[in-house]
């Protein structure tokens, strides 16, 4: 099938590409389908983490992590829901020479590296610190948003649909996008895959307001910021539809989706300013599929550091449901997964058991002391 599409791949235009990449990932996911319905009824446990490495005594000490997750037998998959450094860390001053002055330059590859030391699949969402904010005093002005971005998927997405760490087949955007819309073929990050009766996806939804926050300095270009925000929200919105058409259409008893930003993050509102307008489509979508999906959903998110769970749309009279405006979804959970600074690390281990009403079941593992100061 690699050989047939490559050819195919050299041959056909644009458009009948998209096709193409439809029939292989199609053909790809049909094959793990098939292995996965002789443990359709089994639970599922993955690892998931956020904002990790965040300072360089957690880089120093990545092994602790990599150890804890590859050492349990039950975890068949990890997710970062991005922010591979912390937002006062330097971007990578990517396609820019010479080096932007305090820029990491080969931060990233040393992330990557890491990753690859998982022995179970790793599938990673970028954050706003790894793009969107580069631009930012606070990381130093150390890079350009777009090509950040760029940068990032040369490097974590090089093989669309393969994920990091051990190599498992998963579908990428960049391979199954729809022909009306062929922008969206940029969204190599955005992936899809199915185990068992869960299916699971990960969106570029990014913190800083979806990057509607104004960039700054030499790197500000609005119409260009726009013009990201736009493309990249409308192809999110579209993943979500895909996900849970192929949910229902599998007759899967829960979705997972995983994105970085906090979407009801209570320091984002104040009296003068509303940070999270424009996750609103985004959350009114994902309000709508979940409100007509029969089974459980499960938002996992990252950037507010603090580990917490909620039913964020269960009363729309509620704090965080008057926030975006949609009508009760109470079949909607939500965990923020905790910051790698908070004492003591921790990384989520998520069982989703789809013979259960509500089957999704977690509890915290401690692989870090105090990662301010030793994590012995």
């Amino acid at each position: 099938m690699k050989t047939l599409f490559m050819h195919v791949k050299r041959l056909l235009p644009a458009s009948a590409l998209c096709v193409a990449g439809l029939l292989f990932a199609a053909s790809a996911n049909a094959d793990g389908d098939r292995r996965d319905d002789e443990n359709a009824d089994r639970p599922v446990t993955i690892a998931v983490i956020g904002d990790w490495p965040y300072n360089k005594l957690l880089l120093d000490n990545a092994h602790l992590l990599i150890d804890s997750v590859n050492a349990d037998p039950a975890v068949s998959r990890l997710i970062h829901v991005g922010d591979i450094h912390a937002g006062s860390m330097p971007c990578t001053s990517a396609d820019i020479l010479p080096p932007i002055p305090l820029s990491n330059p080969g931060y990233n590859q040393k992330i990557f590296y890491q990753f690859q030391q998982f022995d179970k699949p790793v599938v990673y969402t970028p954050g706003d610190n790894e793009w969107t904010d580069c631009q930012k005093s606070k990381q130093f002005k150390s890079g350009d948003p777009l090509k950040e971005l760029a940068s990032v998927r040369g490097l974590f997405f090089a093989k669309p649909g393969v994920t990091l760490g051990k190599e498992a087949q998963v579908v990428s955007q960049a391979r199954a996008f729809d022909p009306s819309f062929p922008s969206d073929a940029q969204f190599v990050e955005n992936a899809m895959w199915q185990q068992g009766k869960v299916v699971f996806a990960t969106l570029n939804v990014p913190g800083s307001n979806n990057d509607t926050l104004p960039w700054a300095g030499t790197f500000a270009n609005q119409a260009a910021q726009d013009q990201e925000v736009a493309e990249r929200t409308a192809a999110d919105l579209r993943w979500l539809e895909a996900t849970f058409k192929k949910a229902k259409k599998d007759h899967a008893r829960a979705v997972v989706i995983a994105i970085q930003a906090d979407m009801w993050d209570p320091a984002a509102i104040t009296a003068t300013t509303n940070e999270l307008s424009a996750y609103t489509p985004i959350v009114q979508k994902l309000a709508d599929l979940t409100d007509d999906f029969r089974g459980q959903v499960l938002l996992l998110n990252g950037d507010s550091h603090v580990y917490g769970s909620d039913r964020p749309l269960a009363d729309p009279s509620s704090a965080t449901g008057v926030i975006h405006h949609t009508q009760a979804v109470p079949n909607l959970t939500r965990i923020t997964v905790q910051g790698s600074t908070t004492a003591p690390s921790e990384w989520l281990r998520l069982t989703i058991d789809p013979r259960k009403s509500q089957p999704f079941q977690w509890e915290n593992v401690a692989y870090c002391n105090d990662p301010s100061l030793s994590c012995e």
